[in-house]
């Protein structure tokens, strides 16, 4: 059982859920980063700057001194804080971009603490949640992103990346 503290538990369980993220993306061959199942979806690449966006939003606003989802329009969360998404364009940029955003969120939360972490966020609904419950909605969104992944690789053809983990960890 670990000794460390919750929020050093929630973030090295942050970093194993974006480590599944970013195999399930590098699983997925560069010139299908385009590939959507139907025209009105997101395409992996689309996806994986969704998640970038998403990220960086709940660390910017959750860092502050007084996060509050309802202090600015979505879209001007996503223009504040993920500016770096649409940067990347192929998948070596996606992955590294993800890879180094994990580690910069882990030292932001690092930094604020434990204690905040346990205090207040007003949500974009009005209602108040702990900064640690929507730290936790959030990996819950990269999840919920990561198994649609799943499903755009197995239309593809492709084994997923849990998959061929757990596969060959049978011999």
């Amino acid at each position: 059982m670990s000794t460390a503290d919750f929020l050093t538990e929630s973030l090295e369980h942050w970093r194993y859920v974006r480590r599944g993220l970013i195999a399930e993306l590098d699983n997925i061959p560069a010139d299908k980063f385009d590939f959507r199942p139907t025209p009105d979806v997101r395409s992996v690449r689309e996806l994986a700057q969704h998640i970038f966006e998403g990220s960086m939003m709940m660390v910017g606003e959750l860092t502050r001194e007084a996060p509050n989802f309802q202090r600015m329009p979505y879209s001007a969360f996503i223009e504040k804080y993920s500016g770096r998404a649409k940067e990347a364009k192929d998948k070596k940029e996606l992955i590294d971009l993800l890879t180094s955003q994990v580690e910069e969120g882990i030292a932001a939360f690092t930094r604020v603490g434990e204690k905040p972490m346990k205090g207040p966020v007003t949500n974009f609904d009005g209602s108040t949640w702990s900064r640690f419950q929507w730290f936790f909605h959030s990996m819950t969104e990269e999840m919920y992103h990561r198994g649609q992944l799943v499903t755009y690789a197995r239309l593809l053809g492709l084994v997923p990346a849990l998959t061929q983990r757990i596969e060959a960890s049978r011999g």
